[in-house]
């Protein structure tokens, strides 16, 4: 009788051990990071490269749209650009090679003409010292004088600037069109490139949400999935055992579906609002305590390689 007392007690110790040790020991999920690519500009999906489960690198293409609109745009781009580069060499270059010849002519038919006013002016200057001619005489040769050299010059300065080319505010200005036209075929041609969905870094696909035809619209999420190498344990702990943890604890976190051991450390403890996601299946805490959540980091991160999203992961403190 003695003795099965005996052992009741010890049984029933051995059970009240088991149980405060299942108490401490903490229900969490393996996580993954995010990542969803969406489409930039309207188009079309005419291609997909990727399936569900694919593993991508970065920059690797996953679709292709048809986006007919930047085709005509790029077409009107290129004309704008055409248009105005010729438009600055003009401004810059001046007049033709033809007008060039047109005003040298010009001035050298005005140059004779002055030439010979100013002989006459000189003989016409002697004569009338002399009392040879009146006053009347001189003065009118004079002013065909006058009129020569004011053509003369006109055109010599006419000839200058036909040479240098337009203003320097004409050209400034024939410049600003041309570098707008440039910046128009730019963007156009980066609107082309957004043609080609690209894997912004190593991942894995996870779902894809349009399919061959359909219509991916400016922010739409075309591609959902994990970033490689980003699996992290969350568990959710009562502040009343917050003295346990601390922050860069190494721990050892343990898979029950595969009954895998991986050693990681806490990088991360923070408070969870009222409606924040709880990891821990049945928490443990009183109604007044908050909760917070702990992040661990596996320290060899290729033991996580195999472990899959949302799974049970268990935690011993």
């Amino acid at each position: 009788m003695k003795n099965t007392l005996l052992s009741f007690l010890t049984l029933l110790l051995c059970a009240s051990c088991k149980q405060s040790q299942k108490k401490e020991l903490l229900q969490g999920k393996v996580e993954k990071e995010q990542i969803a690519i969406v489409s930039k500009v309207p188009g079309k999906i005419i291609s997909l490269l990727v399936k569900e489960g694919d593993l991508v690198q970065k920059g690797d293409t996953l679709a292709i749209l048809d986006i007919p609109e930047v085709d005509a745009k790029k077409s009107q781009a290129e004309g704008a650009v055409f248009s105005a580069k010729a438009q600055y060499n003009m401004a810059v270059k001046g007049a033709t090679d033809n007008q060039i010849k047109q005003l040298e002519a010009k001035l050298m038919a005005l140059k004779e003409q002055y030439q010979f006013a100013q002989k006459s002016i000189k003989r016409l200057n002697n004569m009338l010292k002399d009392s040879l001619i009146p006053q009347q005489t001189y003065d009118e040769t004079f002013a065909k004088y006058q009129g020569a050299l004011a053509q003369y010059n006109a055109v010599q300065a006419e000839l200058d600037d036909a040479k240098k080319g337009a203003r320097k505010e004409q050209q400034e200005m024939a410049l600003g069109q041309q570098e707008r036209a440039y910046g128009a075929l730019q963007e156009v041609e980066t609107a082309n490139k957004e043609r080609y969905v690209i894997a912004p870094q190593d991942m894995s696909i996870e779902t894809i949400t349009l399919n061959l035809g359909e219509l991916a619209l400016p922010g739409y999420t075309l591609f959902n999935g994990f970033i490689k190498n980003s699996t992290y344990f969350r568990f959710t702990i009562a502040e009343s055992k917050l003295n346990q943890i601390k922050k860069g604890q190494e721990v050892v976190v343990t898979i029950p579906y595969n009954k895998q051991s991986i050693k990681g450390k806490i990088t991360t403890i923070k408070q969870l609002s009222a409606y924040g996601n709880i990891a821990t299946a049945y928490p443990d805490y009183e109604m007044q305590e908050s909760l917070f959540e702990i992040k661990i980091t596996p320290i060899q991160v290729q033991d996580t390689k195999d472990l899959i999203s949302k799974t049970s992961a268990t935690l011993s403190l």
